[in-house]
């Protein structure tokens, strides 16, 4: 058949996401903190550190989302030929959702069977399951969850093609992925592109992250000797596969949660095979951009267990293939002003042999090599993405919208008198098919900012409205600062640029704006802003202080009170914590954080006894567990040795520390 590309409206069972977070993300998580130490050689080159950001800002977080299950309806894009079905979800960040080999029947990704929000992600929420693409930042895209402009267009043979994209606004890159099949090819086509249109170097990341089945003696194989990971207390090279006495590529095998980074030669194809015990399994390759392999594996441990268990309903265990920019994700890698970076991924089936599953790793990476080859004699990437350049520059029919913000940043590139963002990508619906006199399709919000740029007065909404978006980028800091004496009354123009110079380091400046706002009208987001610098500082009484007063106008605000929560138990508040949870509405008293919150104050006022009949009397679930998050265990160890005067042994449930 010829290949095929359809859109569909599909019902699966998900937890709701719930609304953005109405207060931006100013404290440093605790990884931001963790300054990890490398023993590697000198030509390595892995940029450790390179390009990591403290927190989500200028992004919302997603972390008002409960476990319960509904029924939502979600744009399922689908592209077919003879050989594969590949199903993306636009609406969870372009991902691939499943690709079937037709000639086996056979899901060469891990799908999930629910769509649950788990703390993993950079924005928080985030779910397990297909081919996640993530750009800019380390860690998960601050698109996992988004909605990603969506486009169709065909290529040179006239076969469809499906288009996502997006503006990025950390490193202010477009992206663009390209997706199709060929009409006698057993491979899903991916063509990526990442475009610097600004005039600066700036830290960039790309990782496609590929949940596979974790077979029964399965196998992950990659063209590499040597891995990077970190063993304990350090980042380091070791020669595969074996690290402590385990061959690493049999990934049951693997003990605890742990990253490997294969070394690929630069010489070598670039490629990973996932392999069940017959020697069959998915294969990715790319062309060379793509330098880097990653086998991700949760571990085999009571906590890995849980992990799994808690990410899914039954769709059983997974290991990470990915594939990257950089040698690893310790650090991001400089790309060029005025640059574009370009690549093709291909997915598809592999099929060895028994013998190779069972090999030793050397001899069965010469048997995958070897199929790896003929591949690449068929498909010959590199031509390929040669070929496709004018592809890559045709523009296509918009059918779904991604982020408002990005026909802004068009609007703010017109103020500056530069080019709009790769002009054959349509942000807004109304660009002129000439290509000049752009007009953009702008938000009431974006619209009023706008404004602002040619007159610069501020919009100056109510208190009780929740700030529209958050400002970065220097044109709108550039702007307020120069205009705020015009807006000098304006609470929410000093509250802006009090945010901007705070998450720009000037914290003298930042005060002096917020407190400003503040006097203007006393305003829930400058108490909150105000609370976090206190914080920062180690003034933990006035910090308490200010976010207790912002409490009071946001209570039915679920993201405002457990951001307090979160502010009150690092200023060590208990009380204050006690007294404001029992007064809660019954439905916030439920979420799960809120009242581990309380819980844990409960823990440093004396009675810990309480706590424990809660622990070990009820199943308790913190919903937004975050990754590596070992306070729920920890609150039970400690509350357990009070009322018993000894160590207990955790709880089943209560273990998720999978890296021990």
């Amino acid at each position: 058949m010829k290949p095929t590309l359809s859109f569909h409206t599909e019902t699966f069972p998900a937890s709701p996401l719930g609304p953005a977070a109405t207060i931006p993300d100013l404290i440093p998580g605790a990884s931001s903190k963790i300054r990890t130490m490398f023993f590697l050689d000198e030509d390595d080159e892995i940029y450790e550190n390179y390009g990591r950001t403290a927190t989500s800002y200028p992004y919302r977080k997603y972390e008002s989302y409960s476990r319960k299950l509904e029924k939502k309806e979600l744009m399922t894009a689908v592209l077919e030929n003879d050989y594969l079905r590949a199903v993306f979800l636009p609406g969870l960040g372009g991902r691939l959702w499943s690709l079937t080999d037709k000639t086996t029947g056979e899901n060469l990704l891990y799908t999930n069977d629910v769509i649950r929000p788990s703390n993993l992600a950079f924005r928080n929420a985030w779910v397990s399951g297909g081919a996640e693409w993530n750009i800019g930042v380390i860690g998960h895209s601050p698109f996992t969850m988004e909605q990603l402009f969506t486009a169709r267009l065909e290529n040179e043979n006239g076969l469809p093609v499906l288009r996502m994209y997006e503006y990025e606004r950390i490193r202010k890159v477009t992206f663009q992925m390209d997706f199709w099949l060929e009409e006698h090819s057993t491979f899903l086509y991916c063509r990526m592109r990442i475009f610097n249109q600004t005039r600066e170097v700036v830290p960039m990341y790309w990782w496609s992250n590929i949940a596979a089945p974790e077979y029964e003696g399965g196998r992950v194989i990659a063209p590499a000797a040597e891995v990077y990971t970190n063993p304990g207390k350090a980042v380091c090279k070791l020669p595969l596969p074996f690290i402590d006495g385990i061959d690493i590529s049999f990934y049951q095998n693997i003990p605890k949660q742990a990253d490997y980074f294969f070394n690929i030669p630069q010489d070598a194809p670039k490629y990973i095979a996932n392999l069940n015990k017959d020697g069959c399994g998915l294969l990715h390759i790319s062309t060379d951009r793509l330098k880097s392999r990653k086998l991700f594996s949760w571990g085999n441990n009571p906590a890995s267990a849980n992990w799994q268990d808690f990410l899914t309903e039954n769709a059983g265990r997974y290991v990470e293939i990915q594939a990257g920019l950089g040698k690893t994700q310790y650090g991001c890698i400089p790309m060029a002003p005025h640059t574009a970076w370009e690549w093709l991924e291909l997915y598809g089936p592999i099929r060895t042999s028994p013998e190779t599953a069972l090999a030793p790793y050397a001899q069965a990476e010469a048997n995958v090599r070897k199929a790896v080859q003929h591949h690449l004699r068929e498909l010959d990437p590199e031509q390929k993405l040669t070929a496709t350049k004018a592809l890559a520059k045709k523009r296509g029919e918009l059918l779904c919208f991604g982020s408002g913000y990005a026909s802004f940043e068009n609007v703010i590139r017109k103020f500056n008198g530069e080019p709009p963002l790769s002009e054959h990508l349509d942000f807004s619906g109304q660009i002129s098919p000439r290509g000049q006199d752009y007009s953009f399709g702008l938000a009431k919000d974006y619209e009023k900012l706008a404004e602002f740029l040619n007159t610069g007065i501020f919009p100056e909404p109510p208190i009780t409205d929740a700030p529209h978006d958050f400002l970065a980028g220097d044109t709108l800091h550039r702007r307020l600062a120069e205009t705020i004496d015009m807006n000098r009354d304006n609470w929410y123009a000093q509250y802006q640029l009090g945010l901007s110079f705070y998450t720009r380091g000037d914290v003298r400046q930042a005060k002096e704006h917020l407190f400003a706002s503040n006097s203007i009208k006393e305003n829930p987001w400058a108490l909150h802003a105000l609370a976090v610098s206190a914080l920062e500082s180690g003034r933990e009484k006035e910090a308490a202080s200010y976010i207790t007063a912002g409490y009071t106008y946001r209570k039915h605000d679920l993201s405002y009170v457990k951001e307090t929560w979160k502010i009150l138990l690092l200023c060590r508040s208990y009380d204050t914590v006690i007294s404001l949870y029992e007064l809660l509405p019954e439905e916030f008293k439920e979420e799960s954080r809120l009242r581990f919150g309380y819980l844990k104050a409960l823990s440093y006022t004396g009675r810990e006894k309480e706590v424990l009949e809660v622990l070990d009397q009820t199943d308790f679930v913190l919903d937004d567990l975050r990754e590596g998050e070992t306070a729920l265990g920890a609150l039970w160890h400690s509350v357990y040795k009070k009322v018993h005067g000894e160590d207990g042994e955790l709880p089943q449930r209560y273990r998720f520390d999978a890296a021990r």
